[in-house]
């Protein structure tokens, strides 16, 4: 979250990025809940003062002085009870609003509303031309016999798959070239609890604007990630940490899950957008300093960058706008691979820096080498996500017998498999 001291010198800049980002929060409405809560908080600690010098005298007074002291003290009493009634009031509405405010973009974010609007920042790659018909992933994943999700439907119902055999291995196969990857890049390899309390995505700003894409558990009150960042930036939350043990670059395994609220009949076909998914994060939590931020959403964004040309891929980056970037970022690029079925570039990673929204929402500081405390910053980044980096993997490999060529970097995970041959043949 915004630290509110900067949100009351900056009341322009804050509403809008709010209009910028689309996120409707009632700013003037947080700055009276501010006044009245600082009002409260100040008048109670007076009362306070004054009853403990009522109490402090009473004793000391003369036979005509205490009873009009002792009425003060009650007085005085029922006055506290009822400032800090009205405090515990204003609190949590003040505190609910400003988990809501977004964090302000940087400068160079363009402004806009949907993906339309992102700023194409390079190319790498070439798509591939076919010189026969190229059959899309859904048709490629039944004709192999490793994607079905007619029996994934029967099982789990809309929006689920099951990845057999081959498919499977190379689901796994993308996820240990790319945890292989990381742990060779020095990032800590982890894998965390899938279910995790409300504070954890209070914590790292996935609520409480995500909850309807949250599935909730209710009878354990717990509730299934939508990433392993919530697992990786959650970690050191309310702890303080040394400056020469940052930054902490960590990358974590998970299934993840999303209800996919409200993108009823948008693509339903493949497995595209779907319920469960598993998926490799890079986090980084550094230093407050936007020079070593900047420095490190680079690096991130070259991992993932590292393992799309090993896939040998084609891929574009582009600088996300206002429009595309969430509640907490300052800065989000996003890779989009070539998907020959959908016949342009679709999003396949995000990377983003948050400085210390999260760290502020977590508790999560460090002391400088002046001894003051500072909140941290935070960064993170999609290393790779199946099933749908699959999607450009079979359609880009395909070839006109309906088979499928494994990646030359995916080979030695795949048992031998080189192609992936139609059932039967």
């Amino acid at each position: 979250m915004l630290d509110i001291k900067f949100i009351r010198e900056n009341v322009e800049t804050v509403k809008e990025a709010a209009r910028n980002k689309r996120f409707d929060v009632d700013i003037d409405r947080l700055l009276e809940l501010d006044e009245r809560r600082r009002d409260l908080m100040s008048s109670s600690e007076k009362i306070r003062a004054r009853r403990n010098e009522v109490a402090q005298a009473i004793p000391k007074a003369s036979k005509e002085e205490r009873p009009a002291l002792i009425e003060e003290g009650k007085q005085l009493k029922e006055d506290l009870a009822s400032y800090e009634e009205e405090l515990v009031e204003v609190q949590a509405a003040y505190e609910g609003l400003l988990l809501m405010v977004p964090n302000v973009t940087l400068p160079e974010v363009p402004i806009g509303e949907t993906d339309e609007d992102n700023e194409v920042i390079r190319h790498v790659g070439e798509p591939r031309t076919f010189d026969f018909e190229p059959r899309d992933h859904e048709e490629l994943g039944e004709l192999l016999g490793i994607i079905d999700k007619e029996r994934g439907i029967k099982v789990g119902g809309a929006r689920s798959y099951a990845l057999r055999g081959a498919g499977a291995l190379l689901e796994m196969a993308v996820m240990r070239l790319g945890m292989d990857l990381m742990v060779e890049r020095g990032y800590e390899p982890i894998i965390g609890p899938l279910m995790v309390n409300e504070s954890a995505l209070v914590g790292t700003g996935f609520f409480p604007y995500g909850k309807e894409d949250t599935y909730h558990l209710e009878k354990d009150d717990k509730y299934l990630v939508g990433t392993s960042e919530v697992i990786l930036v959650s970690l050191n939350a309310d702890e303080i940490l040394e400056q020469d043990s940052l930054p902490r670059r960590y990358c974590g395994f998970s299934p993840c899950f999303r209800r996919e609220a409200g993108s009823a009949g948008r693509d339903t076909r493949g497995v595209y957008r779907v319920h469960q998914f598993t998926k490799v994060e890079q986090v980084i939590i550094c230093e407050a300093d936007e020079a070593k931020s900047r420095a490190l959403h680079e690096e991130l964004l070259g991992n993932s960058e590292a393992l799309m040309q090993k896939l040998e891929l084609p891929y574009r980056v582009a600088l996300a706008c206002t429009g595309e970037i969430g509640l907490g970022q300052v800065l989000k690029h996003e890779i989009e691979t070539w998907m020959p079925s959908r016949g342009m570039y679709s999003e396949t990673h995000s990377c983003s820096s948050l400085y210390d929204y999260q760290a502020r929402r977590s508790g999560i500081r460090y002391r400088n080498e002046e001894g003051q405390m500072r909140y941290c910053y935070t960064l993170n980044n999609t290393l790779a996500a199946s099933p749908r980096i699959l999607i450009p993997i079979l359609e880009h490999y395909q070839n006109e017998d309906g088979s499928v060529t494994v990646p030359e970097a995916l080979r030695p995970y795949m048992h031998g498999i080189e192609v992936i041959r139609p059932k039967g043949a």
